[in-house]
């Protein structure tokens, strides 16, 4: 799989989907020293970075790797190989998640860094900070191969348009309900509340709010992941199928 991915970045080099491993973090940063400067800098930047910045990015790189078959005679560039059709899919599915894996760490070095510019007593520790860019990290995987589908079948706009209706909807609907877990649009903003304290809106989470109970911090994650094996095994055979047309 190694070669796969590989061969994915390579594709990528000097796009705009490769710039957006910076891009979406430094606006994220940017939007926020503008708006929100001050002892809530960080929590503000990843309340930013998940509602918003992140689904529209991540929506994007999905967008692009496949985009750039896509153009090539419309796939026929991969379907003239002897190649794997389903680990060409997984090599793609791997390459955007690399892409994801260095946004987010920008990202975190980024807010960690803001410490020496905004020393409040609100700053997050580095221990939350990791913790809250590994769990969006890691509940975020699931949409990487559903942008892809998407982008396949509704084209770019169609792909854009429903994944981030789909994150803002279920945020602003379901994140703080017990309902959170139905829909893996929610999790990431319920794991961020008792993470970095603030709820999807902004706001600090009130003092002994059952939102801030860290139990739902595993669970969330695992069905993060069961629908990201899921979704890459489900898109997987729907790309395979590309070889018949």
């Amino acid at each position: 799989m190694k070669v796969y991915i590989h061969a994915e970045l390579l594709k990528l080099r000097r796009t705009f989907t490769a710039r957006l491993v910076w891009l979406a973090p430094l606006l994220t940063l940017l939007l926020c020293a503008g708006l929100m400067a001050g002892s809530f800098f960080q929590s503000a930047s990843y309340n930013w970075w998940y509602t918003m910045i992140l689904p529209g990015a991540i929506s994007l790189m999905g967008i692009g790797i496949i985009q750039k078959d896509r153009k090539k005679l419309n796939y026929r560039a991969i379907l003239g190989f002897p190649t794997s059709l389903s680990k060409v899919w997984l090599g793609k599915i791997g390459a955007v998640s690399l892409l994801l894996l260095a946004s987010s760490l920008l990202l975190l070095a980024g807010i960690t860094l803001s410490a020496f510019v905004f020393p409040f007593p609100a700053a997050l520790s580095l221990k939350d900070s990791l913790t809250a860019a590994s769990l969006l990290v890691l509940t975020f995987l699931w949409q990487i191969p559903l942008c892809m589908f998407l982008f396949m079948r509704l084209g770019m706009y169609g792909a854009l348009l429903l994944n981030l209706l789909g994150n803002v909807i279920a945020t602003v609907a379901l994140a703080t309900t017990e309902l959170w877990w139905v829909i893996p649009y929610a999790i990431p903003a319920r794991l961020m509340c008792p993470v970095i304290n603030t709820l999807p809106n902004g706001l600090p989470v009130p003092a002994g709010d059952p939102l801030l109970e860290q139990g739902v911090l595993l669970p969330g994650v695992l069905i993060a992941l069961g629908w990201f094996l899921l979704l890459s095994l489900l898109t997987m055979q729907a790309f395979k199928r590309q070889e018949a047309r």
